[in-house]
């Protein structure tokens, strides 16, 4: 029978009562995501809900999905957000020690550019100055994907700027256009008011054949950044992960948590974005940890 989470939370306290170093019980630390982005706002919503609950919760300020990974890899982290092919890639190729609690909300990549800045498609951004993402970021892999799979005849100027440097190039006119991958609406994005989405949905079969289900068909809807029409582009979905490591009961809890407060979470209004646990459970090749697994099956059967 699995321990409730009220219970976990005393006994952890009651363990950090009865050091005698006097330590404090020790924290989650959850990797979350670049200022402005989705899993920052996410993130900040949800060590909220656990701390209500009496948990300790670090928040940790990433450049978000390859960083958090390898910092729950290497155990500088507990939890944290990632785009799934990311993911994909952690469990597949590096072989790193990460479990997957939930699979969140459906990502969308946004190739960003100024309106009537004569980028009309994917075609039009060879040999101009693109910024593909943060170092570290799950954007930076999927745009470096969507750029291999477009075989532009010439080559963008390629640089790498978090989401807010990246507003600021492109109103400044460092910049022609920039990838970001987020949930939609993205707020640092829907204030703009000036900008307009590249449809990329003529990549979906190309990235799926190369890379498998992670990627898939999405549409941002009309008016959602000021545009009359709704953009089809790629979508990846996100996923909540943690260490391998992690206790059975304290995935539980967290993955409790994540679906008691759904309704204050506020995820992006996105396919899974209510947190249905259907949706949550499909986490491809990236295993669940046991105790989400757990949790799942005590609710659902």
């Amino acid at each position: 029978m699995p321990i409730s989470r009220r219970a976990l939370l005393g006994f952890a306290a009651l363990a950090a009562g009865c050091s005698a170093a006097g330590e404090p019980m020790p924290e989650l630390r959850l990797a979350t995501g670049s200022a402005g982005g989705p899993y920052e706002q996410f993130g900040d919503r949800l060590a909220a809900e656990l701390r209500r609950d009496g948990l300790a919760v670090r928040v940790l300020k990433t450049a978000a999905s390859v960083q958090n990974l390898a910092m729950m890899a290497d155990g500088r982290a507990d939890a944290g957000f990632a785009l799934a092919d990311s993911a994909d890639d952690a469990v597949t190729l590096r072989h790193q020690p990460v479990s997957a609690l939930a699979r969140v909300y459906l990502n969308y990549v946004h190739l960003v550019t100024r309106r009537g800045g004569g980028i009309a498609a994917l075609g039009d951004l060879a040999g101009r100055a693109v910024s593909i993402g943060e170092e570290g970021s799950g954007t930076a892999v999927t745009a470096i994907r969507v750029l291999a799979a477009a075989g532009l005849p010439t080559p963008p100027e390629v640089s790498r700027l978090g989401l807010d440097a990246s507003i600021k190039a492109l109103r400044g006119g460092g910049l022609d256009a920039f990838f970001w991958s987020g949930g939609v609406p993205t707020p640092a994005l829907a204030s703009l008011g000036d900008i307009e989405l590249v449809p990329l949905e003529s990549l979906v079969p190309v990235l799926r054949r190369r890379f498998g289900p992670v990627y898939e068909h999405a549409v941002v809807p009309a008016h959602v950044y000021g545009g009359a029409k709704p953009v089809p582009t790629v979508g990846t979905p996100s996923y909540l992960m943690c260490r391998t490591g992690l206790s059975g009961d304290l995935a539980y809890t967290v993955t409790e948590t994540l679906f008691r407060a759904r309704d204050r979470l506020h995820a992006p209004s996105a396919p899974g974005g209510r947190l249905d646990s259907r949706y949550a459970i499909g986490t491809g090749v990236v295993p669940l940890h046991p105790g989400a697994a757990r949790y799942y099956r005590s609710v659902y059967g």
